[in-house]
């Protein structure tokens, strides 16, 4: 078994009507993450109560605010904790929690000031191809619009020094702070690798996730946030 990360390792989780997945992301969690902070983004069902229950910190939007702006949320809590490193991890159990290590290492041995998990490295389970075909485009815009070279511009899974955390300021409330903070990584002059990591699609995650009409409106958004920065 991985074992856990140190105690300076802190896992951000923005979470928004989450109670029916998040409890086994929690559990696979736990033997890997000693400090973890789920932000509840106004979800409207027991996504708090599930959080609280596998003995995590808790915090809570009282209105839904979107991914974005939870991770920020959670990003300044586990500063103001201490933390040395911060990982984003999704709620929906599409991340694998034994990748952790490997994808902190560059960060932690000083190679680099954020790592940035990659499918298109790695390897998906279930992502069928109009999923591939969206976030290739993404790939595309990102190299085009951010001038970053990634394989994978949409990838909740990141680690960040502490130093990279405080200088990164995500201000997209909404889905479009994955390009956002590319945007700051390139912005702040980071120094960056990519991780190959796993990304697992079940029939309930892509119910849930991002279609092709909402991919626009990040690319709106983003463009949007760009003039009025």
């Amino acid at each position: 078994m991985t074992p856990p990360t140190p105690p300076g390792v802190w896992v951000v989780i923005a979470a928004y009507n989450e109670s029916a997945r998040l409890g086994n992301t929690l559990a696979e969690l736990a033997p890997h993450a000693t400090n973890v902070v789920v932000v509840d983004d106004g979800s409207r069902d027991d996504t708090a109560a599930v959080a609280r229950a596998a003995g995590v910190w808790v915090l809570r939007h009282p209105i839904n605010r979107g991914q974005g702006a939870a991770l920020q949320t959670g990003i300044r809590f586990a500063l103001q904790q201490g933390a040395e490193y911060v990982v984003t991890f999704d709620a929906d159990g599409q991340h694998d929690p034994t990748e952790i290590p490997k994808l902190l290492a560059p960060v932690v041995e000083g190679r680099a000031d954020a790592a940035l998990g990659s499918r298109f490295l790695g390897r998906t389970v279930g992502m069928p191809a109009s999923r591939r075909l969206v976030l290739k485009a993404a790939v595309v815009f990102t190299r085009v619009v951010s001038q970053i070279n990634v394989t994978d511009a949409h990838n909740g899974f990141r680690a960040l020094s502490r130093a990279a955390a405080e200088g990164i300021r995500i201000r997209q409330d909404r889905m479009a702070h994955a390009s956002e903070i590319l945007d700051e990584v390139r912005r702040l002059k980071l120094r960056y690798v990519e991780v190959p990591v796993t990304i697992r699609y079940t029939a309930a995650t892509l119910a849930k996730g991002q279609s092709s009409w909402n991919s626009l409106s990040i690319v709106w958004q983003l463009l949007v946030g760009k003039v009025v920065k």
